[in-house]
């Protein structure tokens, strides 16, 4: 009788521990455990289903933010979310795993996003434009890229710095190795013929070093900046070297 009485104690508990991981309400496990660069408003439902009027980190702003939990990822030491949501233009949708030390991976990544979410954090004011991404993986680490495989294609490209009018299309192929994540970068309509490639090291440091020239629909303005940039392997060309931290 004892053990049967323990028995129905356990199950009694095991019930109740359920129940209250099902029913959590999402803003609790929001305000206890969201990192500083995460702001969501208008939670609403539970950790494993839910919503949020509006959701926003490093610049990049969504709203009607839906996720639902994959359970049995629970055992692997993530939480497996199918997450989608709408930018000011374009969407948003992808598996999203959190790992119980912090890092975040973005799987099966497919969104149209517009430029301009991304001014702040690429420090380039006006930025204008469209990107379009599709990521088999995408790795955050306190917010900072770690591993990135996928492609990224910006149409419509404006820097006001370079120039005020459209800069065209161009395209970046990333590739995650052992010494950080590398990128190829290609014009696809660009008013100017672009070959290069970029390296974002596990420093924080990135370098791009390419390969530009003028074609014949080069804005004039565009043509005299090209001049002061030192020349490239082939007559024609001029080499384009950048290099910073992220």
């Amino acid at each position: 009788m004892t053990l049967r009485v323990r028995g129905l104690v356990v199950v009694a508990l095991l019930t109740v521990i359920i129940a209250l991981l099902v029913t959590f309400p999402a803003r609790v496990a929001y305000s206890w455990a969201s990192p500083p660069f995460v702001q969501i408003s208008g939670i609403k439902g539970t950790i494993w289903s839910g919503s949020a009027r509006e959701f926003s980190t490093h610049g990049v702003y969504l709203t009607d933010l839906t996720w639902s939990m994959r359970p049995l990822q629970l055992f692997t030491g993530k939480a497996l979310y199918e997450v989608s949501g709408s930018p000011v233009a374009g969407f948003f949708e992808s598996q999203v795993a959190v790992s119980f030390g912090g890092t975040v991976t973005l799987r099966d990544l497919r969104a149209s996003l517009p430029l301009q979410m991304f001014e702040g954090a690429a420090n380039v004011a006006g930025l204008r434009g469209s990107a379009s991404l599709q990521f088999e993986r995408l790795e955050l680490v306190a917010g900072r890229p770690a591993a990135m495989d996928g492609t990224l294609d910006i149409a419509n490209l404006v820097v006001p710095m370079v120039s005020g009018t459209s800069l065209g299309g161009y395209r970046a192929e990333f590739f995650t190795q052992n010494n950080g994540i590398v990128a190829s970068v290609e014009d696809t309509d660009g008013v100017i013929e672009l070959a290069g490639s970029l390296q974002l090291r596990n420093d924080k440091t990135y370098a791009f070093l390419g390969q530009v020239m003028a074609k014949q629909n080069t804005p004039e303005q565009l043509r005299r900046q090209l001049r002061f940039l030192p020349p490239g392997s082939d007559t024609g060309r001029h080499e384009l070297r950048l290099e910073g931290s992220y």
